[in-house]
């Protein structure tokens, strides 16, 4: 457990690191940190292997009925199985990526998710998220901040979730026609809120 913990340490060093050679070794680590073990998620079920997941990459999660933020790995609650439901990932600065996304099946309590400065957030992981059965269902709230990776496509994409209240959206370079990506996310979720921060 403890190396883990070093390692989530190390991941969120990652983003200081000069440029070059290293940047090779982060990202197949990183990479490491968001493979899938289908067989943990069956011995814990899909909450707690995806916070596991979710604090290896430096994110932190929102247990349903806890009003505090769990980002440490070694302080993970214990107990029955499926006795703590996600209920908001914020994975601001964090290293997750599309090869991790699988770990969100099966969460059935999440109603927020929060993708800030994360630099390996694209257009397949917000499609990949929007296909999720029971995010469909259950996704109220979303923020996508400073996501250099994410344009209109992955954004549209996000229409599949269908009960999505809120959706905050800023510095979005990748962004080209944003009036044309509200006006389809509008038409399919109507009772959606939109607020808006791009140039």
């Amino acid at each position: 457990m403890r190396l883990l913990s070093w390692s989530a340490r190390m991941v969120l060093s990652a983003r200081k690191q000069p440029p070059g050679g290293s940047r090779e070794f982060w990202g197949w680590l990183n990479a490491v940190f968001n493979k899938v073990d289908y067989e943990r998620i069956k011995a814990v079920g899909p909450d707690r292997a995806a916070a596991e997941w979710l604090l290896r990459c430096g994110a932190k999660v929102r247990f349903r009925g806890f009003d505090r933020w769990q980002h440490d790995y070694n302080g993970l609650p214990t107990g029955p199985l499926g006795r703590y439901r996600i209920e908001a990932i914020d994975a601001t600065e964090s290293c997750i990526m599309y090869r991790g996304f699988d770990h969100l099946e099966g969460l059935e309590h999440l109603e927020e998710i929060r993708l800030n400065k994360c630099i390996y957030i694209e257009d397949a992981c917000l499609e990949r998220l929007s296909q999720i059965k029971t995010l469909q269902d259950s996704v109220k709230n979303m923020t996508v901040v400073s996501c250099g990776n994410v344009t209109d496509i992955g954004l549209i994409a996000l229409h599949q979730l269908r009960n999505l209240e809120l959706l905050f959206l800023s510095d979005l370079p990748g962004v080209k026609d944003k009036d044309q990506t509200v006006d389809r996310l509008q038409t399919a979720l109507p009772r959606l809120a939109i607020e808006l921060d791009l140039a």
